[in-house]
């Protein structure tokens, strides 16, 4: 059989059931040999695009999502999604085809070295020189990609390689790696030093977001009453619900979340990791931070755990649990205080009445629509900050935000991907007009689908978040604004439906009929940015300062 056949039995045997990309010359080989495959060909409109939807689908299995591109400009467009899985923790593998290495006609036409280029954006990338190295290649390429800490792998297969013929090869198992459980030297300390705290304080972070974590940490807080927060991509893996849930650092500083932060002499950091801004600025012995994640700590300037704690977050945390008990010098009546003013301050402009919409009210609105597994995915802008500290996630991975890489035009994408892991799910994709542009032609791969998916596109024809730091920063209004396309036409050009909302009481009625008609939906709501700097600024700020 041709190496191309054997490579795609490779990925069956590695569980792939589906392949996001765009084929090209170079990969036909591949591109047939799928076609006889148990695997699922989805033809997105850009690499990048493909990228971003295999991210998305690691991120939310555990297992790599898989991206498949030509070589030159196919394979630079993944560049993006490439960084988007390393810096994200999200496993992927990307394919991307190369010419004929032992004799090609076309001098340097399309010729980039791809492996080096993917060199310091993936964590393990080669190129095939061989059929019978391909089985090896690749359960190394999934194997690294989903060991902690997940993240991007590549390979090039090479055009006259693939077409190589090949006897029957042995593909290699795909047997589980256990975790490796924390030193219980580390243990005691870390137990001791939460135990003779007086005001300790979890913080869960982006690693933490599995599933078994979840149900641990929820054992943890429920046991002990200790108070946490989260940072962006933690948000979800305990309920927000919680009585002892303190708010998510969505702000860099200045929020009610800090003024627990500065009263605590204990964090328990569980799974963060310093590719995230950081929610607190560490100061030598001002307090003790516990690092408990897979890894060891990544230290910064700002971040030098006093004890690490390394290994399965999971079972750290139980080890913890059931070593611990409540102490009666544990005090977190300030951590109450706390509490009570930010909750009573996110019900501020939850039912604002103004046109184009509040922030808040459109976060609320939305809040009332999703049920508990609904699933958010956000692009990048200035609505991601209000959605993260507004919106409360009852679930894990129940809102997808992208606080690593942090780029425009993930969301529409990540959005088909959620859905297609989870069909019987409600999956809102929250883009602004300058992040849906970049992307949006994927609305046509959508329809073709046949996706239940609605778009909500946050219209304020400016690159808002840039706009507020502008301001922010005393500078002039300059450079920011553009034009939009008629978002109701360009939806329907594509095949979906499009919505034009013109008022805020619309709003909520036209994403529930949205969802309920089925089908691909975009709702045009066009939203007021005028209060970024007076509330988020300003006012919390004055307001967490009294506490």
């Amino acid at each position: 059989m041709k190496a191309a056949s054997l490579f795609v039995k490779a990925l069956e045997a590695e569980g792939v059931r589906c392949i996001f990309g765009v084929p090209g010359e170079e990969n036909l080989d591949l591109v047939e040999a799928l076609r006889e495959s148990s695997i699922k060909l989805i033809v997105t409109r850009h690499e990048q695009a493909a990228g971003f939807m295999a991210a998305t689908w690691g991120r939310l299995t555990g297992d790599a999502g898989v991206a498949l591109s030509t070589l030159g400009p196919g394979a630079t467009n993944l560049v993006t999604a490439a960084a988007y899985a390393q810096l994200g923790a999200m496993p992927m593998l990307m394919i991307t085809g190369q010419k004929p290495i032992r004799l090609h006609k076309q001098g340097l036409f399309q010729l980039v070295d791809v492996v080096d280029m993917m060199q310091p954006l993936t964590k393990y990338t080669r190129q095939l020189v061989s059929a019978a190295t391909i089985p090896a290649r690749i359960r190394e390429a999934f194997r690294r990609a989903e060991e902690e800490r997940p993240g991007a792998a590549h390979l090039e297969l090479p055009e006259d390689v693939a077409r190589d013929e090949v006897d029957d090869a042995i593909l290699l198992p795909t047997e589980y790696a256990r975790r490796p459980s924390p030193d219980d030297a580390a243990l005691v300390q870390a137990g001791e030093a939460i135990s003779q705290a007086r005001h300790p304080i979890l913080m869960i972070g982006a690693a933490a977001n599995r599933q078994r974590t979840a149900v641990a940490l929820r054992a943890f807080i429920d046991k002990l009453g200790i108070p946490f927060f989260t940072t962006q991509m933690g948000k979800g893996v305990v309920d927000e619900d919680h009585p002892l849930w303190l708010g998510n650092a969505a702000l860099s500083d200045g929020d009610f979340v800090h003024r627990a932060i500065d009263a605590a002499d204990v964090i328990v950091n569980a799974g963060h990791d310093v590719v995230e801004k950081p929610p607190f600025f560490m100061h030598k012995g001002r307090r003790t931070v516990i690092h408990i994640n897979f890894a060891t700590a990544e230290v910064d300037a700002v971040y030098f755990p006093q004890i690490e704690v390394v290994g399965d977050i999971a079972h750290t945390i139980e080890r913890l649990t059931d070593a611990l008990q409540k102490q009666p010098h544990w005090d977190f009546g300030y951590f109450d205080k706390v509490r009570k003013a930010f909750h009573a301050q996110l019900q501020e402009h939850a039912d604002d009445p103004r046109f184009p919409m509040h922030p808040v009210r459109i976060v609320a609105d939305t809040r009332a629509c999703m049920p508990d597994d609904g699933v958010l995915c956000l692009d990048n802008g200035m609505y991601k900050l209000w959605y993260a500290r507004y919106y409360r996630a009852r679930q894990p991975n129940t809102i997808l935000l992208d606080n690593a890489l942090a780029t425009m035009g993930a969301g529409l994408p990540s959005a088909m991907a959620a859905k297609l892991v989870h069909p019987h799910r409600k999956v809102l994709a929250i883009c602004g007009d300058g992040g849906f542009m970049m992307n949006a032609q994927e609305l046509e791969t959508a329809v073709r689908l046949k996706l239940d998916l609605v778009i909500l596109l946050l219209r304020d024809d400016a690159y808002g978040m840039i706009r507020w730091k502008q301001a922010d920063m005393g500078f002039a209004d300059y450079g920011m604004q553009f034009g939009n396309p008629d978002f109701v036409m360009f939806a329907e050009a594509h095949g979906a439906h499009g919505h034009r909302p013109d008022s805020a009481e619309a709003f909520l009625p036209t994403l529930r009929a949205a969802f309920d008609a089925g089908g691909v939906h975009l709702i045009d709501l066009a939203i007021d940015y005028s209060d970024n700097h007076r509330i988020l600024d300003e006012q919390i700020r004055q307001l967490s300062a009294a506490v």
